[in-house]
């Protein structure tokens, strides 16, 4: 099995990537990714959203995509916002479904939703992004 690596982009605006298992134990990788670049950022007090969010987008991965191995994407498109991603080779789209307190899943979407300033899902020939932006405080 591959050795997961992690990469900064040298070019364009910064992000992190990994590629990971696509099994459960993947989400506690991506967390430390996430925790590694807005600290890096100085944007630490996105951790515990942006923890979050990348579990369940990582969780939903490993429920629902196709193949062994997901992408963890951290951008930083502006300079107090970040976006998370999870690229997989499914190209069901995802659906946010209604918290049922008799059901452990299926409010993974409405967390994200809740936590995120927005998201979605990009299209990809082989797959899909989903992904989630999140602002910090100030400019950086």
């Amino acid at each position: 099995m591959p050795q997961p690596a992690t990469r900064v982009r040298p070019t364009g605006h910064p992000g992190y990537s990994e590629t990971l298992p696509r099994e459960p134990e993947s989400a506690t990788a991506a967390r430390r990714l996430v925790r590694v670049a807005l600290s890096a950022w100085g944007l630490d007090d996105l951790a515990p959203d942006a923890a979050l969010i990348v579990t369940e987008l990582v969780s939903n991965a490993v429920r629902h995509a196709r193949r062994e191995y997901i992408r963890v994407v951290v951008d930083r498109p502006g300079p107090a916002q970040v976006r998370l991603g999870v690229v997989d080779f499914s190209q069901v789209q995802p659906v946010r479904g209604q918290p049922d307190p008799e059901r452990e899943s299926g409010c993974g979407l409405v967390l994200v939703e809740e936590l995120a300033e927005r998201w979605g899902t990009d299209p990809l020939p082989y797959g899909k992004r989903v992904w989630a932006d999140l602002r910090g405080r100030g400019e950086r």
